[in-house]
């Protein structure tokens, strides 16, 4: 069975501007009113701070159908529904961390994981704080969401210009991304911010957002997670990571 090699992008050690500023938070829940979110689910993004983030890699796109397929076949699981070429979703976040571990295994890079809520920020994100992964300003063609009216996934990476500042695709829709994050509040976070969101399927941090998501959810700082228990419909997919490669 051929396994073709991860495109790693390497993300070099720097810091993170994360999340967005407590004063912020009512103008961005005024600048994106036409989603309807209300400010209350801006709030979990307050407050923000700088991290210095160690180096790491993230796959360029978001794993395929006809990646998954193999690690179905060799595991005896489900073949997926989709394209090969586009992303896959309706995969749990165990079944995610799984195909993590077996890929490793069978490629002698045993540090393949999920990335961490921090790491998908910082990939996103790069050094300037930015809004989207573009830029500061949203613009429909750059993302597979709502707005786009395709109603489903795309093939990964069919969004170049939409690429992050270290070149990494589709980090704004398509399929919405698995961190290995437990959702908790940010230190210092707003007193109304829930300790525990019990309401969702799955407790971790998904970003990105889905094909079926608002603009809301391609902001870099933006968190969400799993509400629903049919995570093919709303379009929860993942990507890799792994530590930096040891240089010798």
């Amino acid at each position: 069975m051929q396994i073709a090699p991860v495109d790693w992008v390497e993300i070099p050690a720097g810091v993170l501007r994360r999340g967005t500023p407590a004063d912020d938070i009512a103008l961005v829940a005024e600048r994106y009113a036409g989603t309807r979110v209300p400010e209350a689910w801006y709030r979990k993004e307050a407050p923000s701070a700088e991290l210095r983030v160690p180096a790491f890699r993230i796959a360029r796109t978001q794993v395929t159908a006809g990646q998954w397929a193999l690690f179905a076949a060799a595991t005896g699981r489900p073949a997926p529904r989709g394209p090969e070429d586009h992303p896959v979703i309706g995969v749990s976040w165990d079944e995610a961390s799984a195909y993590c571990r077996w890929l490793g295994e069978r490629t002698g890079d045993p540090g393949v994981r999920l990335p961490t809520e921090d790491e998908w920020e910082r990939a996103a994100r790069g050094d300037d704080g930015r809004e989207f992964p573009w830029g500061d300003e949203y613009r429909t063609g750059l993302a597979n969401l709502v707005d786009l009216g395709l109603g489903t996934t795309t093939p990964v990476g069919s969004f170049p210009e939409g690429a992050s500042p270290f070149g990494v695709l589709d980090m704004a829709g398509n399929a919405d991304e698995w961190t290995s994050t437990l959702y908790a509040p940010y230190p210092g976070a707003p007193a109304d911010v829930p300790q525990v969101e019990d309401w969702a399927f799955d407790p971790h941090i998904t970003r990105g957002g889905a094909f079926r998501h608002d603009v809301d959810l391609a902001r870099c700082a933006r968190r969400h997670g799993a509400y629903e228990k049919d995570l093919a419909a709303i379009g929860v997919g993942f990507r890799l990571a792994a530590s930096a490669r040891v240089a010798g």
